[in-house]
């Protein structure tokens, strides 16, 4: 028995088939075109929305918009494989209406386009809202590293600069009395130390001497603008902390609705940690999501007493576990934890019974420091191994009440720390292993915020198809 046959390709047919017939109704295509063509791109800030009355015809904002919502939803995110895209791919073909352009000209689009990219991430986040996705009462907070367009043996901090004039001021030196000798040994028989006519000993002292007045243009250049790090290929990244397994890159923050675990806010920044980034975030998500209140529970790396001393005064109930670090920790002694602080004797009650009391005030950046001690009680102490060398002070800053309610609120709901977990590490994990974004394409910090809010934004489109189906997202665009 013969197989099943194709169709001759040469056949010509009475009714040919039209190109709406490849794209079901339920195909994510046909929601990108709806939620595209009732946005405002011209408000969304896109340029050249209006057509020119004169010259040659360019592309609609909009028809390039869709290419690249169609691309990062897909998992194509580069310019020349969206113009190959746009010849092969059948969605694409329909989306595009057999429009073409050039991978220049899709470049160019993302690139002068950077900042509205982040307005349309919101647009859709208020989709959803209207569509009821988002409980609007959790916020789950977290950071990640991504890898800039910028290799590790091209950034340099001040430590690294300075260490590599050090050493090269010292290899300087022993060539050069390696030179001396020479100079000396010149009238020595045939197998001497070599003189200054040693082209290899002069070309490592020329090399050598380059790559020293250039480090140095650099360390000077870090003392004038008073940077900690540069970056050659990606001026605006940075070298991440060793922990984050990201040797130069940017830290992304995103707040995350518990509800269905959708993007309510992204952002992109240079900055190393994740401290006094917890109440910028959840603000952020706040004013697109309209709401007035709202809980937000973040790891360790976000306590910082101003940063949770700003959400309460933003309406933001924050849960922020205090990681168990300090001096007396790093001893094997007991941590601060284990003193109990009675706010009404203002003292603290240690471990063996004492009660330490305010003793020394300073500074703590800009908080007063208060030391509580009680020297006697430490001397006598039968458990003084296990706390301290001489006596024990304990310190608490003047607004240190903050800390204290976020400790009783952790207490009363310790399972708001797994649902943060649960509810975050869900998009990190799509983005970077299904959607395949380890590292960015751009380079410069706008240009990378641009390129994420791209990403973001085909999460919430693929979470959101998941919930409400296509036609329901349409639905919503067109009310």
């Amino acid at each position: 028995m013969a197989h099943i046959p194709g169709t001759d390709r040469s056949q010509l047919l009475l009714l040919p088939e039209v190109v709406d017939d490849y794209v079901g109704p339920d195909n994510a295509v046909r929601f990108i075109e709806a939620f595209v063509d009732q946005l405002d791109l011209k408000i969304a800030g896109f340029a050249r929305v209006g057509a020119k009355a004169t010259g040659r015809p360019g592309y609609d904002p909009a028809d390039l918009l869709k290419l690249y919502i169609y691309g990062y939803l897909n998992r194509v995110r580069s310019s020349r494989r969206l113009e190959a895209e746009t010849h092969r791919n059948i969605e694409v073909i329909w989306l595009l209406r057999h429009l073409k352009p050039d991978f220049k000209t899709i470049a160019d689009f993302r690139r002068d386009n950077r900042t509205a990219f982040r307005q349309v991430f919101r647009e859709f986040v208020v989709l959803c809202r209207q569509l009821d996705l988002f409980g609007r009462e959790m916020l789950a907070v977290d950071g990640t590293r991504i890898k800039a367009v910028n290799n590790k043996n091209r950034n340099f901090t001040r430590s690294s600069l300075a260490t590599f004039v050090q050493e090269a001021d010292a290899k300087l030196s022993a060539y050069m009395a390696r030179l001396d000798e020479g100079d000396a040994g010149e009238e020595r028989p045939a197998g001497g130390h070599p003189g200054r006519g040693d082209p290899k000993l002069a070309e490592k002292i020329a090399a050598i001497r380059g790559k020293r007045d250039r480090h140095k243009e650099m360390l000077a250049e870090l003392e004038r603008t008073g940077a900690d790090q540069i970056s050659l290929t990606d001026p605006d990244a940075r070298a991440m902390a060793a922990m984050t397994k990201v040797g130069v890159g940017y830290n992304i923050q995103i707040a995350v609705d518990v509800k269905h675990k959708l993007i309510a806010e992204q952002e992109v920044s240079n900055q190393v940690l994740d401290l006094g980034l917890l109440a910028p975030t959840v603000k952020a998500a706040m004013e697109v999501l309209d709401v007035e209140v709202i809980d937000a529970v973040a790891d360790r790396g976000y306590f910082k007493i101003e940063d949770i001393e700003a959400c309460e005064g933003a309406g933001i109930t924050a849960y922020v576990p205090k990681p168990i670090r300090g001096p007396a920790v790093r001893e094997g002694f007991f941590s601060k934890e284990e003193f109990r602080y009675d706010v009404e004797r203002d003292v603290y009650d240690c471990p063996s019974g004492a009660v330490l009391s305010p003793k020394y005030f300073g500074k703590s950046r800009d908080n007063v420091k208060i030391d509580y001690a009680n020297r006697n009680a430490c001397k006598a102490c039968a458990l003084k191994p296990r706390c301290t060398k001489s006596f024990r002070r304990v310190s608490r800053l003047e607004n240190e009440a903050v800390l204290d309610r976020v400790a009783a609120r952790l207490a009363a709901r310790p399972e708001v720390l797994d649902q943060r977990r649960e509810s975050v590490e869900h998009p990190f994990g799509s983005i970077k292993q299904w959607m395949g974004q380890g590292a960015f394409l751009m380079r410069r910090l706008e240009n990378v915020r641009g390129e994420f809010s791209l990403t973001a934004l085909a999460y919430n489109v693929r979470r959101a198809i998941t919930l409400v189906g296509v036609q329901g997202l349409i639905a919503a665009a067109k009310a």
